[in-house]
């Protein structure tokens, strides 16, 4: 099913989009940019979801364990 959906542009635009109607198809346009816009905001939504978590996450490592690893890797050579 398919809904309507309307909107309004300065009367100028309009006359400038007459002058190549029959060589684009303004709604098929409008509705492949809409669909555009749509994924590029579900991604970045998905993104700043993804980002929200991972900021939450508790990321730790033993107290200590930086500067023994630091010394194993120098006494290694």
């Amino acid at each position: 099913m398919s809904e309507v959906v309307s909107f309004k542009v300065r009367k100028d635009i309009k006359e400038r989009m007459n002058r190549f109607r029959d060589r684009i198809n303004w709604s098929e346009e409008l509705r492949r940019f809409v669909e555009a816009k749509i994924r590029e905001l579900e991604a970045q939504s998905n993104y700043d979801d993804v980002m929200k978590r991972l900021k939450k996450a508790s990321w730790s490592v033993p107290k200590g364990y930086s500067v023994r690893a630091v010394r194993e890797d120098r006494d290694s050579r």
